[in-house]
């Protein structure tokens, strides 16, 4: 992992127009954010996006917005899950699956989401259900989007967000809760 010092240099080379910053940048970060693709991907069906081609995308999604804008190593994570995100919700709309169960296998939602252990909602679902929680309650969405797609610990979320541990543990609570009710398995058409 980058130590949080050298992404500061990297960073700050960036917003002073060296070039090569970014690269180095990429190529510091590459197995980091590889990972953190691979775990996100761990649900889907053969043949799809792989963790390579979900860094490759987010990167330059990344390289042609606002990377240089990073302060810190968290709020840099908080741009790549964002661009995660969204190269994930693109790739779900490219494959047909805009209609819920469209024979997707959704992204699971890892361990801090167990809430969801007996249904894993399908990616488009859970996208348009953030997108929501991002209307009543921004921050709680936010954090999910770092907690999830960015793999931040309690603590970094809250140095992203600028904001206390507590205040994140209530946010991620309210959050699953909110997603849990959200994404609940209807009932079936046996039982209605």
């Amino acid at each position: 992992m980058i130590e949080d010092e050298r992404m500061i240099e990297l960073i700050a080379r960036m917003q002073a127009g060296d070039a090569g910053a970014k690269a180095e940048l990429f190529s510091e970060l590459y197995d980091e954010l590889r990972g953190r693709a691979a775990g996100l991907l761990a649900g889907e069906r053969p043949h799809t996006l792989q963790a390579t081609a979900l860094v490759h995308e987010a990167w330059l999604r990344l390289a042609k917005g606002n990377v240089a804008s990073a302060r810190e190593r968290g709020h840099f994570v908080a741009l790549a899950a964002s661009a995660m995100r969204s190269v994930l919700v693109d790739h779900a709309r490219a494959r047909g699956a805009l209609k819920r169960g469209g024979g997707s296998r959704g992204v699971p939602l890892d361990e801090a989401l167990e809430v969801f252990a007996s249904r894993v909602p399908d990616l488009l679902e859970l996208n348009e259900e953030l997108d929501r929680l991002a209307e009543l309650d921004p921050r709680a969405a936010k954090t999910v989007e770092l907690r999830f797609f960015g793999g931040l610990s309690i603590a970094e979320t809250a140095g992203v967000l600028e904001v206390s541990a507590a205040t994140v543990e209530r946010d991620w609570s309210t959050a699953r809760d909110f997603l849990a009710a959200r994404l609940a398995p209807g009932p079936t058409d046996a039982e209605g």
